[in-house]
Formats: C-alpha cells, structure tokens, sequence
C-alpha cells in the first residue's frame, strides 16, 4: 500500500526534470550548506570539544542543527547529558524524513542504513522537490555525499583555525552557529502556526535562559509546539461551534489556507 502511494506521488520519468538540471541545484544546495561547516568546527573547538571529538560529531552525528545545539550548550556551561538530550530531540525530525524518504526512494535493503545517515533537512528538501523518482535518487545522492564531503572537510578545517584564531569570542564566531541554524530554519516558517510555535519557543528560551542551567531552555522550548497546536485545536473547535447551522464551517484541507 505504501509503495502504491508513493508511486502515485511520483509521475513518469517521461519529461522530468534533466538529470543536469538536478544535479546542478543538488550541488547548489550541498555547497553553500556544507562551507558552514567551518563554523561549526570553530565554534566546536572554541566550547573545548577536542579536534577528534569535533571531527568525530561531523562524521557520525552529521545534523548540522543537533551539532550546532550540543557545542552551543556545552559552550554556556550546560551538563553533557543536558546537551546531548537538546541535541538528541532536534535530530528527531529526521526521523520522519526517513518516512517519507524512504517511500519515494525504494533503495534496496542493503543500502538503506547508509543513505539513512543522509538524511538531514538538505536532502530531504532537494528530494521532495523532484518530479521523478530518478530525479528523486540523485537529488539525495548528488546532495548527501557533496554536503557529507564538504561539512566534513570543513569542520577539520575550522577547528584546526581555530587554535590559530585565539578566542572565538572575540572574533563573533561563537554566534556563527546561532546564525547558520536561524539562517536554515526562517525560510520554513511560513504558516500561522508555525509562527506561533517559534515565537513561543523564542519566548520560553530566551525567558527562562537567566534561570535554568545552560541547555534548559532549549528543552523546554520544545513544549511550544504541543501548546501552540493545543490552542490552534481549540480555536478551530470553536470556529465550528459557532458557526451557523445555514452556513458550513470552512474545511481543514481547503488549499492555501493559513494554518
């Protein structure tokens, strides 16, 4: 049932989009992406994580976002248990890229636990913007092993600068972190809702950061998306309410809605 799905989703291979063509935004995307390794391996090495450990994150954990959360809680001081769990549920959403991922690329068995650790926001974006499922493989393919190269390559680079550079502080590279994840993430906030949640999580993170031990609050900024879809829930459970018998409630799924 889930192949017949995802075969649904993607349309002939005739008259796709040119392997050229996709390979030619796979590499836009890994390239850009990738170079921000340099401020991971910086801000890595500037929070005392050793080259090994720095490099070591890039090779096996390989989730820019998780990674960047991790050196930035043990940066502030934060327990590495509390760091690793503020990495740990950011990683989770790939998770459920593999879902669909995983649909739509049909890999043979064998191939499937190494294109698993491919599977970040970059690849996932590229793949799902593809017309065939061709298109779809090389998408992933040509994105995954040029950002793996690159990140990687550039974080060994970063951390060897930074012993060269001094303190990071010093130079503003502690907030190069910060600012690729921001820099990553505001283009996917589009709906109402998902404004709501991430002004609730900047709200709850930045509010409780003079309080709670470092890496907390980024914790407990994820209870902004369970309580911004509980409010949307109830709003719309009293739009239908009270709309008039006469006049039909307007459905969920009706296209371009703001949500």
């Amino acid at each position: 049932m889930a192949e017949q799905t995802a075969l649904a989703d993607i349309r002939a291979d005739d008259g796709g989009k040119p392997d050229a063509a996709v390979v030619r935004d796979a590499l836009g995307v890994g390239v850009a992406v990738g170079l921000s390794g340099f401020a991971f391996g910086v801000t890595s090495a500037g929070s005392g994580l050793s080259l090994l450990q720095t490099c070591a994150l890039s090779l096996l954990v390989f989730t820019g976002a998780s990674q960047f959360a991790l050196v930035g809680a043990l940066a502030a001081g934060g327990s590495p248990l509390t760091a690793a769990a503020g990495a740990f549920f950011l990683g989770v959403r790939n998770a459920f890229y593999g879902l669909r991922l995983s649909q739509l690329l049909a890999l043979p068995r064998a191939v499937r636990p190494l294109a698993a650790q491919w599977v970040i926001d970059e690849t996932t974006a590229v793949a799902l913007a593809q017309p065939t499922r061709r298109a779809v493989r090389i998408g992933f393919t040509v994105t995954g092993l040029c950002l793996y190269l690159l990140w990687n390559l550039t974080t060994l680079l970063g951390a060897l600068g930074a012993k060269a550079i001094g303190d990071t502080e010093a130079w503003g590279l502690d907030a190069a972190g910060p600012a690729v994840f921001l820099a990553l993430l505001a283009p996917m906030v589009k709906t109402t809702t998902e404004r709501a949640v991430a002004g609730l999580a900047v709200l709850l993170g930045l509010g409780l950061l003079p309080v709670l031990p470092a890496g907390v609050p980024v914790l407990v900024a994820a209870l902004a998306a369970p309580l911004a879809l509980w409010a949307e829930g109830r709003r719309r459970g009293r739009t239908r309410h009270d709309a008039p018998d006469d006049v039909p409630a307007v459905p969920d799924d009706v296209p371009g809605e703001d949500r």
